[in-house]
């Protein structure tokens, strides 16, 4: 409404003709034109300065007063208008919002436009806390005021809320209406707030918050505006009700929605899972094998799944699913042990599958079980082929004078050739008493059964043969062309100190060649096995596997064969290759080292060379036997190596003369 625009001034009429015009008349064109409120003194100042009669002053005043009622009114009106309107406008722009962040900014910033006021904020109760914080602020310039929490019937705002009835103060350090308290009194002070207007948010009943409107100067806010902001809460209320609801809904549904996924993927599961218990069910009954089993469950997981023995399953993944009962992660693969009571027979391994949920991680160990059964199935129809290789093997052992046809062809029944090279291991489990009861394990000997069944399916896996003897076990396995009796013995140690879950010694003879040719070289290979094992327990060592040749000088004694170029070749063959080769004297230097107690200078004064000569060659010598060649063990073995040397060149010597 223009009301900076001048009503046209009347022009000058005839003093008589004023006198007969009515009263109201003037006022009724300033009114038309929206004119100013001192424009309405004109007519009466023309009138008397015109002369008009006191009746017509009288009329004009009256007249007057009642346009500039009728004008307040109108302005009222428009003005009423114009709120409703922008309320309207409010509610309609508050009702398409969905965001609760986006309300909330919406309310604080158009009670702001509604009221003209220099800063509106937002209140939120908290049920929790039992007090009402800060949520939006617009036109806040304090931090301290943004982060402000009420308690209720705290300050202007705890009133409201602890009230539920709007509140409005024309100079809020002055009011003592409410509870002022320094945290809240020192945000309003550094907001610098004075004239405040807060008006509740109903919902229902209850209030949820407050709505303020303020300005940094003392004002009064009239009966109209506190209406307004309190309409315009009312919309607001419902906006954050509506907001949340969504809000709700939206995490309702998105969380409906996972579940139905869940669902979908558990009822695929269950099917998977179902098909493959039938498979396996199948399996069982036609006589399918491990193998079987792996492909099965490997099409049904959609992976690569594999059984390994349980040498060769991951050792730490085993063990945490041999004590759990349930199948682990290991990497990126899935580890599932595959146990007939405390022994492991092996692993299923499925690869390249690191996520693998429940029903999937049950099939996989339901698979597990099933191989152990057929495993021991297995076993059990094995028995009688184990015990007859036990007794093949008691015989070589026991009967020397049998007939080596006989021993081929019992032999090649079992899957065994006793014409090819073998190794004897004897293996004992650590602590395992010592006993003098031959053949098969008694019932109670839980242990013993233990290792005779581990070692029996050892040695059928390999071709070879298994025993129980002396408290322990006893096998004759092939050896390959390039195979080494010690390296054997450490793999058979760890292979069922693996399967046992407690350490195994095993000790390894000496090559025999045919043991169908000479079954007595059987037995002495048996004892230079024993004496191995024996002497790995002495020195400590107990759970790991040797052969003679791993005792150094001990060997000798250990051995059956008495291998003494054999040992002089371990101890000094590098040092005797490098004299043949350079034409050196480092086995001379050596013995003269030795023999002058280890003194450089004296040895100078033996070989009649330089110091610095000798200090050369032992210095070629470290380098070829190691820097650890002058420890009293290593020395001790190589002075005995020396002196056999010396000895077999003499014999030589005195051979070819």
């Amino acid at each position: 409404m223009p009301h900076d625009q001048p009503a046209a001034a009347p022009g000058p009429a005839p003093a008589d003709a004023s006198d007969h015009d009515p009263a109201e008349a003037p006022f009724l064109g300033l009114l038309a034109t929206g004119a100013a409120a001192e424009e309405y003194e004109r007519p009466v100042l023309r009138a008397r300065a015109g002369g008009a009669a006191a009746a017509r002053l009288a009329a004009l005043e009256r007249a007057k007063l009642l346009a500039l009622r009728v004008r307040t009114e109108l302005e009222d009106r428009r003005r009423r208008e114009a709120e409703l309107s922008a309320l309207y406008a409010t509610a309609h722009d508050l009702a398409g919002l969905r965001d609760l962040d986006a309300v909330l900014r919406a309310i604080v910033r158009r009670a702001r436009s509604l009221l003209g006021t220099e800063v509106a904020y937002l209140t939120l109760n908290d049920p929790a806390a039992g007090d009402t914080y800060m949520r939006v602020t617009d036109g806040s310039v304090s931090a301290r005021f943004q982060q402000l929490r009420l308690a209720m019937g705290e300050g202007l705002g705890g009133l409201v809320a602890q009230t539920a009835r709007p509140y409005v103060t024309d100079s809020y350090f002055h009011d003592e209406r409410f509870r002022h308290t320094r945290t809240i009194d020192s945000g309003v002070r550094d907001e610098g707030l004075v004239a405040i207007l807060g008006v509740p948010l109903l919902l229902g009943s209850g209030v949820i918050g407050v709505l303020f409107a303020a300005d940094r100067r003392e004002r009064v806010f009239e009966p109209g505006q506190v209406a307004l902001l309190a309409a315009h809460a009312a919309h607001a209320a419902v906006a954050i009700d509506t907001a949340n609801l969504l809000a709700e809904t939206r995490k309702t549904l998105t969380e409906l929605e996972a579940a139905n996924e869940i669902i979908r993927d558990r009822s695929s599961v269950i099917e998977r899972a179902s098909d493959v218990h039938d498979r396996l069910t199948e399996l069982v009954l036609r006589g399918g094998g491990v193998q079987d089993v792996a492909d099965a469950v490997a099409e049904v997981l959609d992976g690569d799944v594999e059984f390994t023995e349980p040498g060769r399953a991951p050792a730490a993944a085993l063990d945490r699913s041999r004590a759990d009962g349930h199948a682990v992660r290991d990497g990126a693969d899935w580890v599932a042990a595959v146990r007939a009571g405390g022994e492991v027979l092996g692993a299923l391994v499925l690869r390249g599958h690191p996520a693998l949920d429940p029903v999937d991680q049950r099939t996989l160990e339901r698979a597990a079980m099933v191989t152990s059964l057929l495993l021991l199935a297995r076993r059990t129809a094995g028995e009688a082929e184990q015990r007859v290789r036990g007794e093949l093997l008691d015989d070589l052992l026991d009967a020397a004078a049998r007939d080596p046809r006989l021993l081929r062809e019992r032999a090649a029944r079992v899957g065994a050739d006793l014409d090819a090279p073998h190794v004897v291991l004897a293996a004992r489990m650590s602590g395992a008493p010592i006993s003098d009861g031959d053949g098969p394990p008694r019932p109670d000997g839980t242990d013993r059964r233990r290792l005779w069944s581990a070692a029996s399916h050892l040695a059928a896996t390999r071709h070879g043969l298994a025993a129980v003897r002396d408290g322990g076990a006893v096998l004759l396995l092939p050896l390959e062309p390039d195979g080494e009796p010690a390296h054997t013995a450490r793999e058979i140690a760890a292979r069922l100190g693996t399967a046992l879950h407690v350490p195994v010694t095993v000790g390894a003879s000496a090559p025999v060649p045919a043991p169908a040719a000479r079954p007595a070289a059987v037995a002495d290979a048996y004892a230079e096995a024993r004496r191995c094992r024996e002497a790995l327990c002495a020195l400590g060592r107990a759970g790991q596997g040797a052969a003679a040749a791993d005792f150094g000088f001990l060997g000798l004694l250990l051995a059956d064969t008495r291998d003494v170029d054999g040992f002089v070749h371990r101890t000094l063959g590098a040092v005797a290759d490098y004299d043949a080769r350079r034409g050196t004297e480092l086995l001379r230097t050596l013995g003269a080292y030795f023999a002058c107690g280890m003194s450089p200078a004296r040895t100078k004064d033996e070989l009649h060379v330089h110091v610095n000569t000798v200090a050369q060659r032992l210095e070629r010598v470290s380098r070829l036997l190691g820097p650890d060649w002058q420890t009293p063990a290593r020395a001790l073995e190589i002075q005995l190596a020396l002196r056999l040397h010396q000895l077999s060149a003499a014999v030589t010597r005195e051979t070819e003369e």
